[in-house]
């Protein structure tokens, strides 16, 4: 059975834990053997173009030790065969388009999607 993880929210958790949620989720997933894609798409697109690790969150005396490197996570699954793709679109409306992705990372028309969603047995949206 072929998922599509659709991603559209950025950095939910990503300030509290050390890694997105769904990435993470995904990269376990994967692990165990399930066959994933990823769409990065809205805010989500903004993944593609990092270059570093958030900072560190810090409240009075407590600093997160382990902030997320979103740029670690996508190269993960690029690792673990995990095909990514972000909207093209989903870039140019947020003014990203024509920066460096991350390496491994397909960029596609809002057109394309619709065969992403013909292809996967199964389309979960976070």
């Amino acid at each position: 059975m072929k998922v599509l993880q659709v991603i559209d929210q950025a950095f939910r958790t990503a300030g509290e834990e050390q890694d997105d949620t769904i990435l993470w989720l995904t990269q376990c997933m994967r692990g165990a053997g399930a066959e994933l894609e990823v769409l990065l798409t809205g805010h989500g697109a903004y993944y593609t173009v990092q270059s570093r690790a958030q900072p560190a969150l810090k409240f009075g005396a407590w600093q997160q030790t382990q902030p997320a490197d979103i740029t670690q996570d996508i190269g993960r699954l690029r690792e673990k065969g995990v095909p990514v793709y972000v909207e093209r679109e989903a870039l140019q409306e947020r003014g990203l388009f024509g920066l460096p992705v991350l390496p491994g990372v397909e960029v596609i028309s809002r057109d394309a999607v619709a065969k992403l969603y013909e292809n996967a047995d199964q389309i979960w949206h976070w």
